[in-house]
């Protein structure tokens, strides 16, 4: 189930994104900054912002975040998309992503954008079977103390069909 996140969700979002990191980006990023992530840090920004949040047998699994673009010239973003380890496979991720490009319709937003580490096989198939395409720019952004390269996606974002009447 997807839902509007509460501030009391915040520590759950905070775990979801913490232990993802940990797991996806090992390869990635220096190991002590991964295990240094903190929850609790993580919580507050959480607590002030509540995302969308995807949950199985009551327990947050997963969120979405989206809004308007922080990058000039570009409508709206999806700044941050996580399911946990324990569930990638099931679907989650999917009807998260739906969920955030629904609300990002509803906010008034055509299109949109996204920025993934370069080096995030996973997470770039995903987009792109969910229709996201690379559109030329990168940066580099520090993590940790280590520069790595990030690569942008984006999207039209169609109208939802309508349902037909009989």
């Amino acid at each position: 189930m997807i839902r509007p996140g509460t501030p009391a969700d915040a520590e759950a979002v905070a775990r979801v994104q913490v232990e993802t990191w940990q797991a996806a980006y090992a390869h990635a990023l220096p190991p002590e900054g991964l295990a240094a992530l903190s929850v609790d840090s993580r919580a507050e920004v959480f607590r002030r912002r509540p995302p969308l949040v995807a949950e199985a047998a009551g327990e947050v699994v997963g969120f979405v975040a989206v809004g308007a673009s922080r990058d000039a010239g570009a409508d709206g973003e999806l700044y941050a998309i996580y399911v946990h380890p324990d569930h990638w496979g099931q679907g989650i991720g999917q009807a998260l992503i739906a969920a955030g490009e629904q609300r990002l319709r509803e906010l008034g937003h055509g299109q949109a954008i996204l920025w993934v580490l370069e080096d995030n096989p996973r997470a770039r198939r995903f987009y792109e079977a969910a229709g996201w395409s690379t559109d030329g720019t990168k940066r580099p952004i520090e993590i940790f103390g280590t520069l790595v390269p990030e690569i942008r996606y984006a999207k039209e974002l169609q109208a939802a069909p309508k349902a037909r009447s009989r």
